[in-house]
């Protein structure tokens, strides 16, 4: 039995991640109590391996009948592969990613039915007889023990009873905010199926309804009678070493536009995203949405609306609030917390990355996230219709934050491979906008943004025009309006494209450009087609044609984990590409031969962690990264980083 000084910085820091509630328990009288420290140590091989060691602490605790839960490893000296991918390292994935390497000690929780209400720790019917004799949990629970694998099962046929898709949204919601650790491996191994579940596309409907469905908060609600006390709120979170924020205004909601406090369910589903594709731990994890009010009558006459019932605020006092915000997250979470902007409308969202991507880790997925993700879709597709992307025309529908960060993207690509200069590159790439093709005779009266594709052109105000005028060879649908990509443009695409490629991105699936069996049966079975939202097989003339899922989702978690396993402290366009080709070439010939041009999502942490190692290799070149030494295999290194979802031992 060993001693332990409480007064020192290692103690200290050890408990720092206790939350409030929980070490308000911590008073007087002091009694001596028994506390497991799970501690990592050095093994023969040189990989990090954990023991369970039994110390007293003299400690000022409040006298409670029942003791508290220590967790512990399952098997000291294994590390066994993941779900999904990744390398279960118990407690290592906790912590590998924090700056400072710090010996993860055991966490003391509530016991009895306290522990059964927190969703971190809670097990349900998997706790052991032994847990629930050691943790008052006798009588609490029905007698049977299952296991993890089994508690999945019976959810994923729970959920598969509901017929309405929000209700599985609900039901999956629920789960998150009563056992998290099932929540992820129910997500993981059932990505294909979940995913349009948590986010797109039934996670526009739920946004809708938000105030409806709304039950526990879930992330910071940060509002104009806020300001001036956003630093203070940042603290009021538990979780205090976050490495990924996601926020948003709500004002552009998918292609369902100005929902307001509403929005909150994009950054949820999102970082939810990041933990079960990407492998960010969960308490790493902060969704925050910043509400200025909306514009939208609906909600604002809305009795069960949960944000501020007043008009949207804009230009100087919008303008303060965020800065304060950035500010704010920077002196509390440090200059390596990833800040992702999600879902501004385009005014804000050009204004907000212009302003802070040098001063900041910020990214933003609608522009950014979107171009990479269909840059790795186009050159996937050029495996199936030749050439190189400097051979390609592309013509867009749509010039908002997705279609010029496409554009931009694709331009900045061709001008790597070409050594061409950007401003010549981009001439390869047209927009269509509300009022017609981009171009130059348009130039005064053109946002900031849409400039650089202002090419010379004579007018063309209608879309069918357009694309005969262009001929383009890539179509592309940002738009966010629903059965613009008509018969005839489908089948003028196909008169002079032998395989046209044509990307319907918008979202949710309402507002897709066209769907996959317009696009097969149109262009005769010969387009290449892939959509933001997923879309079933199609039968054409007794083939099946799988189209693909052009979803961010492929993109922003690897990307996300690899800033944080290097450290990174700026986004690089460089990283952009690197993820794109990371992504391109998980695509396999049998993945080809079905007409595919991008990867299942079955295999999404492989992919993941492959884009994550391009990405860190990228910010270690270009001198961005701040932790060193670099790793060897950084593709490993992704693995051994990633968060399981496997359940701890309690005793």
């Amino acid at each position: 039995m060993m001693s332990l000084n409480t007064s020192s910085s290692f103690v200290k820091n050890s408990i720092s991640g206790v939350s409030r509630t929980q070490s308000q328990a911590w008073k007087l009288p002091v009694r001596r109590r028994q506390m497991v420290v799970v501690g990592m140590v050095n093994s023969n091989n040189g990989r990090s391996s954990e023991r369970s060691i039994s110390v007293s602490v003299d400690s000022a605790v409040k006298d409670v009948s029942a003791p508290v839960a220590a967790v512990e490893p399952e098997d000291s000296n294994k590390l066994t592969t993941a779900v999904g991918g990744g390398v279960e390292d118990v407690y290592g994935e906790d912590s590998a990613t924090e700056e400072h390497f710090i010996t993860p000690w055991s966490v003391s929780v509530a016991s009895g039915y306290s522990l059964l209400r927190d969703p971190h720790h809670n097990k349900g019917l998997a706790f052991t007889e032994k847990e629930r004799d050691a943790h008052y949990l006798r009588g609490l629970l029905p007698p049977v023990v299952v296991g993890h694998d089994l508690q999945v099962k019976k959810m994923i046929h729970n959920i598969r009873q509901y017929q309405v898709p929000l209700q599985q949204y609900q039901a999956m919601m629920d789960l998150q905010e009563r056992n998290e650790r099932l929540f992820y491996k129910l997500l993981i191994e059932n990505v294909e199926e979940l995913l349009p579940i948590v986010y797109t596309p039934t996670v526009g409907e739920a946004c809708q309804k938000y105030g409806s469905i709304f039950k526990h908060p879930q992330g910071l609600f940060i509002s104009l009678k806020d300001k001036g006390k956003i630093l203070e709120i940042l603290k009021n979170w538990p979780q205090k070493k976050i490495q990924v924020i996601v926020v948003t205004d709500g004002e552009r909601i998918l292609g369902l536009g100005d929902l307001g406090c509403q929005g909150m369910g994009i950054p949820v589903g999102k970082l939810s995203l990041y933990t079960a594709l990407g492998g960010i731990r969960p308490s790493a994890c902060l969704p925050i949405t910043i509400d200025v009010g909306t514009n939208n009558e609906k909600m604002l006459n809305d009795e069960f609306y949960i944000g501020l019932r007043q008009r949207r605020a804009s230009g100087q006092e919008y303008a303060e609030l965020m800065s304060e915000f950035m500010s704010a997250v920077k002196q509390n979470y440090g200059e390596k917390v990833l800040i992702q902007f999600e879902d501004f409308a385009n005014h804000n969202a050009f204004d907000l990355l212009a302003k802070y991507s040098t001063t900041h880790l910020v990214f933003n997925d609608d522009i950014q996230g979107t171009a990479s993700v269909v840059l790795a879709g186009l050159i996937s597709a050029l495996k199936l219709v030749g050439g190189s992307l400097a051979d390609h025309k592309f013509l867009f529908l749509g010039a908002g934050e997705a279609g010029t960060g496409i554009a931009e993207l694709i331009a900045l690509e061709i001008s790597k491979q070409t050594n061409a200069p950007l401003e010549e590159t981009r001439k390869k790439v047209w927009l269509v906008d509300s009022k017609g093709l981009i171009v130059r005779s348009r130039l005064d009266s053109l946002q900031h943004f849409k400039k650089p594709w202002a090419h010379d052109h004579e007018p063309v105000c209608d879309f069918l025009d357009a694309v005969k005028s262009i001929r383009p060879t890539v179509l592309i649908g940002s738009s966010g309006a629903g059965q613009t990509f008509t018969k005839e443009v489908v089948q003028a695409m196909s008169s002079f494209n032998e395989k046209p490629i044509i990307l319907a991105l918008s979202n949710p699936t309402s507002q897709s450009e066209c769907t996959a069996e317009q696009a097969y049966t149109w262009s005769e079975g010969r387009a290449i087609f892939a959509s933001g939202s997923p879309f079933a097989p199609v039968e054409y003339n007794g083939k099946r044609y799988v189209s693909g899922q052009s979803n961010n989702a492929y993109i922003f978690p690897g990307f996300g984990l690899g800033l944080i396993i290097s450290g990174a402290i700026r986004v690089h366009d460089d990283m952009l590409l690197a993820a794109s080709e990371a992504l391109a070439e998980q695509v396999t010939q049998e993945h080809f031969d079905n007409g595919l041009i991008y990867p299942p999502f079955t295999n999404i942490r492989k992919i993941s962690a492959h884009i994550a190692a391009k990405v860190a290799a990228k910010a270690y070149e270009l001198g961005l990264a701040s932790r060193l030494p670099q790793p060897e295999n950084l593709v490993a290194h992704a693995e051994s980083c990633m968060y399981s979802p496997k359940y701890r031992n309690y005793r």
